[in-house]
């Protein structure tokens, strides 16, 4: 069957690794409760947040590398690339998984804060360690914030299938996509969590942002330029951008809720991120397309030394989420034994923060140590010829 999407051009976008470095440090910086510092993030001013920036990002990144590996040697080749990756990401995930839990785990025991236990989801390792560890190896049992990753795997395992579809038919694939999404919302799919509930993060709904990621990348951008250039966007866009902050702000302070009538704010609050609400996808869209707008691929601005930090992060985005997590958890009990002043808090957000540009430097600097070392040095290229005439 003939492609039909437009392969994307050679060359990194530095926009790719910036947002998905923000998401990374909105992640870290939200899973810290009770934290100040994370105002600074998303969602404190709108619908959508990280994970919705995260997923996309996934799914458009996803799209580039193996997009083009599938139209030039086929689905075989690319799918055994992607089940490589998905094993990368499983790796991943267990040793977080075994890491977290033993952490939250001592922690309780020797500071005798057994609540720590039940506010993390990790007291049936000490009721039930067997099935627990079965159930949290085939992703149905997850301590509390480890959510995104078992979703980023389940969606790369049907990736395959739905990146030979979007090359061929990228239309159709949305349309099955948005079908799909609808339905999941209006009969309740969603994956069984264990020991009890549902996936907090539906993968029937979030699915939706991953392959409109994937679509965005294979020429669905190029489709959307009239829009993209359109001033209609920037005056409605901007108007329900206004509008969500309002609903998001009223949330917390109670002066503003009470000038909203009721109906209003209950249609929108509390905000559904499990099954990915449609306000939510339409924020995320809407920001999407105005940051196409005004953040061209050739920004000169991408440079600056002031970006570095983010964009090295966004490059290397597992080590940086999965250490992430981990200093969450490291933070939020740092500031319950303390004070959790103001001053604290942006201590432990400001050294978790470095902590995650220190390994984003690590890892771009190992990997480009690794490249060099297999790279054969002139010396032994010339000896390899002169044995070679010999």
């Amino acid at each position: 069957m003939k492609i039909r999407a437009i392969l994307p051009v050679y060359g990194r976008d530095l926009r790719l690794d910036l947002f998905r470095g923000i998401a990374n440090w909105a992640i870290f910086l939200n899973h810290i409760p009770n934290n100040a510092v994370n105002w600074i993030t998303t969602r404190n001013y709108g619908f959508s947040d990280g994970a919705d920036l995260f997923v996309f990002i996934s799914g458009y990144t996803a799209a580039i590398v193996y997009g083009r590996m599938m139209a030039d040697h086929g689905f075989l080749i690319a799918a055994t690339r992607l089940a490589k990756r998905i094993w990368q990401l499983y790796v991943a995930h267990v040793m977080l998984f075994v890491i977290y839990a033993a952490a939250v785990g001592y922690v309780a025991l020797r500071f005798q804060y057994d609540n720590l236990l039940h506010e993390f989801n990790v007291v049936n390792l000490i009721h039930d360690p067997i099935e627990t560890i079965i159930e949290g190896l085939v992703l149905r049992f997850k301590p509390y914030n480890l959510d995104v990753l078992p979703l980023y795997i389940v969606l790369m395992m049907l990736f395959p299938f739905v990146l030979w579809s979007v090359l061929r038919r990228p239309g159709l694939t949305m349309l099955g996509s948005f079908a799909l999404y609808f339905a999941a919302r209006q009969f309740g799919w969603n994956l069984a969590a264990w020991p009890e509930g549902r996936w907090f993060f539906n993968p029937f709904c979030w699915q939706l942002l991953f392959c409109l990621g994937a679509w965005a990348a294979l020429g669905g951008g190029r489709k959307l330029q009239p829009v993209i250039n359109s001033q209609w966007l920037v005056y409605l866009g901007g108007a329900y951008l206004f509008f969500a902050l309002i609903m998001t702000l009223a949330v917390t302070f109670e002066g503003l809720r009470e000038l909203i009538p009721g109906w209003l704010y209950g249609t929108f609050n509390p905000n559904d991120k499990t099954n990915l609400a449609p306000y939510r996808v339409l924020h995320f869209v809407v920001l999407a397309l105005l940051v196409a707008r005004f953040l061209p691929k050739d920004w000169k601005g991408l440079n600056w030394a002031a970006f570095d930090p983010l964009i090295k992060c966004g490059q290397q985005s597992l080590r940086v989420f999965c250490v992430g997590v981990f200093l969450s958890f490291l933070g939020y009990f740092l500031l319950t034994i303390s004070y959790g002043t103001v001053l604290e808090q942006v201590l432990a957000s400001a050294g978790g923060i470095a902590t995650l540009c220190a390994v984003a430097y690590y890892g771009d600097w190992s990997k480009r140590v690794d490249k060099a070392i297999k790279r054969p040095s002139p010396l032994c290229t010339k000896i390899a010829g002169e044995s070679k005439g010999a």
